[in-house]
């Protein structure tokens, strides 16, 4: 089955696809890459997405709005994807949406909401959609994330030592297979979002993100406010747990730096701590779970302040990214979604509940039928075990 991955994280600047041509034998998922590409949201999409998302309040009309502009971005992306890397042949669309909201509290979840309406896909493209991935886990008692550790799971069985995949976009998330031990995933903290914040709070609005680390590499660490970041309670909470831009955003990093002591503060310094900041607490995650390698993906490996600053934190622990095991740092995600919705489609399920704390297995997402009738393939034999990228 050829399937395209359409993916746009929290730091919602792009969607990304990536497509895939998928099958099981004898318990094992075969995946060929076939490329990626990438649309960068229209500015005024943009604009409104930061507008509506937490801190902010909003309404509902500006919810469908988004809504519907959010589907419309993804179906170019998909249908781009479809004439550019799969000759027009795509099976299946799975589209992770946009996350707006991730309703945490109290170490539960209790709600998720991604948009980006999955008709205007199907109907762009031709082919039906698999959408809305973290509901069920979350209905199941899971947290709804991290849901790509079934995918690192399935690639990272019985590697060597304790293996570890890594995930740094806006919010970072790990997941860890110990030897003869369960696995575990779950967040970690802010990726890149405090970073991406602070650097468009300081460049009023110019830069978007720290480019190549630069304006970390010029600034010290304030090991005051650090320290004061540090603090924060979500970092000592057990896992399974997920965290958002409903904790880190702007305002926290304004609340985070305000008072005289930082009112000095120059800006680099700023940048330099918040980067410290999540090298810090990614190693903090990983120190005690024993991680003997680290395969990162996600934006934050194109930063070189930030991975020779976790490099460091990691010590003896080797940082690699996920192109070692065979998908690219920056598509990583888009094809671990490819696979969620191929195991959707043949009816098996896509979540790791000792990962996310479900109750137990779970069939993923909603289908959206295509422009032909519905036909769902047979399931394999056997759910596959192990993911091995040709």
């Amino acid at each position: 089955m050829r399937v395209i991955g359409l993916m746009s994280g929290t730091s919602y600047d792009a969607v990304d696809a990536a497509a895939a041509d998928l099958s099981t034998e004898d318990g094992t998922l075969y995946l060929t890459p076939l490329g990626m590409v990438g649309e960068p949201y229209p500015d005024d999409v943009r604009a409104a997405l930061a507008a509506a998302l937490p801190p902010a309040a909003t309404t509902m009309a500006d919810v469908c709005r988004l809504d519907t502009l959010i589907g419309q971005a993804f179906a170019r992306t998909a249908v781009r994807a479809d004439r550019e890397l799969c000759d027009g042949r795509a099976d299946l669309v799975a589209s992770h949406g946009q996350t707006v909201y991730h309703w945490a509290q109290d170490g539960r979840v209790h709600g998720t909401l991604q948009l980006g309406e999955p008709a205007w896909i199907a109907e762009a493209a031709g082919c039906p959609v698999v959408s809305g991935f973290r509901p069920r886990d979350v209905a199941a008692g899971g947290q709804g994330a991290p849901l790509v550790s079934l995918v690192d799971l399935m690639l990272l069985r019985g590697r060597p030592g304790v293996p570890a995949a890594l995930n740094i976009g806006g919010i970072a998330n790990l997941t860890v297979v110990p030897s003869g031990g369960d696995p575990v995933a779950f967040d970690t903290g802010p990726g890149n979002a405090l970073i991406d914040a602070a650097v468009r709070e300081v460049t009023r609005g110019r830069l978007p993100f720290d480019e190549d680390g630069a304006l970390a590499a010029a600034g010290r660490v304030h090991l005051p406010l650090l320290e004061r970041l540090l603090a924060e309670p979500y970092y000592r909470m057990p896992w399974p747990k997920t965290t958002g831009k409903e904790l880190f955003h702007r305002d926290y990093v304004r609340g985070m730096a305000a008072g005289p002591a930082y009112a000095a503060l120059p800006p680099e310094d700023l940048i330099t701590t918040l980067t410290r900041l999540t090298a810090t607490t990614i190693a903090a995650a990983l120190r005690p779970l024993g991680a003997t390698e680290v395969f990162a993906s996600g934006g934050g490996v194109r930063n070189p302040t930030l991975t020779a600053m976790l490099r460091a934190e990691l010590g003896p622990a080797a940082l690699r990214t996920s192109q070692e095991l065979g998908l690219p740092a920056a598509a990583k995600e888009a094809y671990a979604f490819a696979v969620l919705g191929y195991l959707t489609l043949h009816g098996l399920p896509g979540n790791a509940p000792r990962c996310t704390g479900a109750r137990g297995p779970r069939v993923l997402g909603s289908i959206t039928p295509g422009r032909r009738a519905l036909r769902l393939p047979a399931a394999p034999s056997r759910a596959p075990h192990s993911l091995i990228v040709r």
